[in-house]
């Protein structure tokens, strides 16, 4: 190996990935800081992977001074179309420049070059002293430098980048590619190349014709018209654009060399910049940061924790080395925890195997369900422990409330070793730990927590068990394999956590973690084991007769459009709308094709057009059919004859579940039609459906939180809410006032329009404006709580339940005033709807415990769906488990808030959920 070895990192790159893949912060100054933090990341765990004998002696990090370069000169459009930088970017760039310096490390730019031709320049430069040069980017531009001596890193991808990757990429070598790349252009650069000449042909083209000058040279010979055609016009275009991807070594190098000797990280500029920007979290990686961590909102890997090796990690397939990690993970009193199954669905999955990791780094997998790759008699079964003997040497450490057990998205797993016959308890799980700190602001799934707070790629789940027809479930994975993505999981979720717990107390996001989410995860296992009886017989029917009436609307349909079409089709039905029939306003998208959405059936169908409110009860029924009463029979589940809906708890942004395969939450319940569905929802023999649903809820809150007295003292009267709207601001309660002041009640709540709120009631703008102005005239305590809302949101980028549950609106500080005052209606209504969310949440932990106490053992929560839970109740105990369940619920706020306001719940029971409402 050279005595020097220089690496040049592309921090250009490196500014857009941290820009990117951190949400939005700012520093102590109240800047935009969030890609400072995450460079200063990067740039730190970099160095400290390349810290030690093996690693460069040189190093520099390379930027682009301006936009503007000799490029420009050669051709006036070059990068002309690419955008600004974002707004809150731009002012970060020199802060990024100062945290280069502060690691004490050479930071370059030269005026009118790009950072590719620096880097280029100081990698010829070092190969003619005979060094080494590893170029630290994964740019194709980049890639024309590479030859013996010189590699380059891509570090999202931890790989190095040598000849044969770029053989493999492009068909031809380093020393052939600017002549690939001069022939098929870059849009993003607005290098023209030759139209209609992508990678693929451009890179046969070299190959068969060996470069540039001898493709053009022989172009009135190529055989396809089109392609001989677009070469002989665009010659000189071609030369061009080879002229503009050449890297060129003509500037001066500004710091010679020797200049670039790595070391090492002084502590106290770092300190320094570190204490400007108050990143305490960072400081205390520093090791002087004093006080306990405070970490930022976001971090990549910390500079202690090794790189993820995963020949390292462990397969148990011996009991002596299975004792030794559940030793071990009980005397550390903390192990993350994950488990893999042969099907995604997690009450129909079998236990295929588990991986623990302990420390970063070091992780094992234990398999127990592995049948072997192949098929029939070709697989060959791994040796692996017998499934008894792991299980009953997991139970005690899973059931010992002494060793957290950390997982990521744990419900999954509980309901995976609960089938297993294993209890999981004490616990931490590192979805909701994120969903309670940025709800808003980034997706809580592991692959993209990963990328964001460790700035590593996760093994895809396709790439063990394949895609597609070639899919095979993880049971038919071979064991090397199987660890390699078990085990990264466990030790994934072992670091998230590491950076992520920390932040809970720091961030005030601790309260609603543990009174309200990590509590539930259990409860809401427990209703997804129960699961919900349905009818089938019922369900058949109601698909019969959707089936009828759907044809006979289909034939009302074609007659009122004046002949046939596919009522489906968005295209068809657009044509006949606006060309057949000549209705006006239709509004053409980018492909062409009319625009039928609801919004635009319902204007139509407003403004009296007969087939445009037939066409929406035509989709509304054939929904309810496919969606519902024909995909629910598929869904009963062949073990216990119910349905088994998935309740997803870190989705929705103000803190409500969601539920999927199938969906119970949007049954539409406004029309006869979709209220029949629930009929179908059945109770067990013996036992009644059991429906508590919060009265007004969000109205309750709005009263507390808003401080309206009015409206307080109607809700502790029990007078009609809707009716003393009416009253306030049309001086007479009749069946049309209250019907309006109760569409007024709840659209104030979500920050509607003047616009807005005439649609709904029928009005036009100016009267719509004067009855919010009304509104706000008589409960004035609203338009404080609005204004209030808004400001903090605009203020901190957040707003906070009254648990002190946070959810991020980004669109706060949106390009567009459409993206901004967006984010202020759900500013407005989200610390309400959150609030509403956690009480029911908090009532959903209360109860097994409350009906327990009661004697209740055997009443069974099934679902939640919004503001309601339904039960399934032994008949004769419906009485009791009525008085427990609303007990609990009304009493849900406290002690933790004392509301001034009563909680009501509605409570009805029977032998369907549609007759218990």
């Amino acid at each position: 190996m050279p005595a020097s070895h220089l690496y040049l990192v592309d921090g250009s790159s490196y500014i857009f990935r941290a820009y990117h893949r951190l949400p939005p912060l700012t520093n102590r100054h109240g800047q935009p800081a969030g890609a400072v933090y995450g460079f200063t990341t990067m740039l730190w765990k970099l160095l400290n992977e390349l810290a030690g004998p093996e690693g460069p002696s040189h190093l520099a990090v390379i930027f682009d001074k301006g936009s503007h370069s000799f490029r420009n000169e050669m051709y006036d459009q070059y990068k002309a179309h690419r955008p600004p930088p974002p707004e809150d970017l731009v002012p970060q760039f020199p802060m990024i420049r100062d945290a280069t310096r502060a690691f004490s490390v050479p930071c370059i730019e030269v005026a009118g070059f790009e950072a590719d031709d620096i880097i280029a320049c100081y990698a010829k430069a070092a190969l003619a002293e005979g060094w080494a040069v590893t170029i630290v980017s994964s740019d194709k531009d980049l890639m024309q430098l590479i030859e013996p001596g010189l590699d380059m890193l891509d570090t999202m991808n931890d790989r190095r980048i040598g000849p044969d990757y770029v053989v493999e990429k492009f068909g031809v070598g380093p020393d052939k590619l600017g002549d690939v790349l001069a022939l098929m252009g870059d849009s993003v650069d607005n290098v023209p190349g030759v139209p209609g000449v992508g990678p693929k042909t451009a890179s046969q083209l070299i190959q068969t014709y060996g470069d540039l000058e001898s493709v053009l040279a022989a172009a009135e010979s190529i055989t396809k018209p089109k392609l001989r055609q677009a070469l002989i016009e665009h010659a000189d275009t071609a030369r061009l654009s080879r002229r503009l991807v050449e890297l060129h070594c003509a500037a001066p190098l500004p710091e010679p060399l020797d200049g670039l000797s790595l070391q090492g990280i002084p502590p106290a500029p770092l300190r320094a910049f570190l204490e400007d920007q108050g990143f305490r979290s960072l400081l205390t990686k520093l090791g002087d940061g004093g006080a306990a961590p405070v970490p930022a909102a976001a971090a990549a890997a910390l500079p202690d924790d090794p790189p993820f090796r995963h020949e390292a990690y462990e397969t148990v397939v011996e009991i002596e080395a299975l004792d030794r990690w559940i030793a071990a993970a009980t005397a550390q009193g903390h192990v993350a925890i994950d488990t893999e199954t042969d099907h995604l669905d997690a009450m129909r999955a079998n236990l295929v195997g588990v991986s623990l990791a302990l420390v970063p780094g070091q992780a094992c997998y234990i398999p127990i369900g592995h049948v072997g790759e192949g098929e029939g008699l070709l697989a060959e079964v791994p040796v692996q422990l017998p499934r008894a003997l792991v299980l009953a040497r997991l139970a005690p450490l899973l059931a010992d409330p002494a060793v957290l057990k950390i997982g990521q998205n744990l419900k999954f797993d509980m309901l995976v070793l609960a089938r297993a016959g294993l209890d999981l308890v004490g616990y931490d799980d590192t979805m909701l730990i994120s969903y309670d700190l940025d709800a808003g602001r980034q997706s809580h799934g592991m692959d993209d927590l990963c990328k964001t707070h460790l700035a590593h790629t996760t093994i895809a789940f396709k790439d063990v068990c394949g895609s597609g027809k070639n899919q095979v479930s993880f049971d038919r994975v071979g064991l090397e394999r199987a660890t390699h993505y078990a085990a990264e999981d466990a030790d994934v979720t072992l670091r998230l956590w590491r950076r992520l717990k920390p932040r809970l107390a720091a961030e005030g996001a601790t309260r609603v973690y543990e009174l309200v989410d990590r509590p539930l995860v259990p409860v809401v296992a427990a209703m997804e084991r129960a699961g919900v009886r349905v009818d089938r017989d019922e369900l058949q029917r109601l698909s019969a007769d959707y089936a009828v009436e759907i044809a006979r609307l289909e034939g009302v349909i074609h007659e009122a459009a004046g002949g046939p079409f596919t009522i489906g089709s968005p295209k068809q039905l657009g044509e006949v709308l606006f060309e057949r029939l000549g209705l006006k306003g239709g509004r053409k998208g980018k492909s062409g094709v009319y625009s039928t959405d609801v919004n635009e059936l319902e204007r139509l169908a407003g403004d009296g057009v007969e087939v445009a409110r037939l066409v929406l009860e035509w989709r509304q029924l054939t929904k309810l059919k496919t969606t519902y009463t024909d995909a629910l029979q598929q869904q009963i589940n062949p073990e216990t004859g119910r349905v088994h809906t998935s309740f997803s708890l870190a989705v929705a942004q103000t803190g409500r579940l969601s539920s999927t395969d199938p969906n119970l939450q949007n049954i539409p319940i406004r029309t006869e039609l979709g209220r029949r569905i629930r009929d179908a929802f059945v109770a067990a023999p013996g036992h009644v459906i059991l429906s508590a649903d919060y009265s007004q809820i969000e109205l309750r809150l709005a009263a507390h939180m808003a401080d309206v007295p009015e409206l307080r003292e109607a809700f502790a009267t029990g007078a009609d809410i809707h009716s003393l709207t009416a009253q306030e601001l049309f001086g007479e309660v009749t069946r049309e006032t209250r019907g309006r002041a109760k569409t007024i009640n709840f659209a104030i709540l979500y920050g509607i329009s003047a616009f807005g709120l005439a649609g709904r009631l029928g009005v036009d703008r100016g009267e719509a404006q004067a009855i919010i102005d009304r509104y706000f005239a008589r409960f004035p305590g609203v338009s404080r709580y609005i204004a209030d809302t808004v400001a903090q949101v605009r203020a901190q980028g957040h707003v906070t339940t009254l648990f002190g549950r946070k959810t991020w609106l980004p669109g706060i500080k949106g390009k567009t005033v459409g993206e901004r005052q967006g984010a202020e209606r759900q500013a407005i209504n989200a610390p309400i709807q959150g609030t509403s969310a956690d009480l029911i949440k908090r009532a959903m932990v209360r109860m097994g415990p409350a009906l327990a106490a009661a004697g209740l053992d055997r009443v069974r929560m099934l679902l939640q769906v919004h503001d309601e839970l339904v039960f399934e109740v032994p008949e004769e105990e419906a009485a009791r488990a009525a008085e427990v369940i609303r007990a609990v619920m009304e009493a849900a706020a406290g002690p933790a808030v004392t509301l001034s306001v009563p909680l009501g719940v509605e409570i009805g029971t029977g032998p369907s959920w549609g007759a218990a409402h």
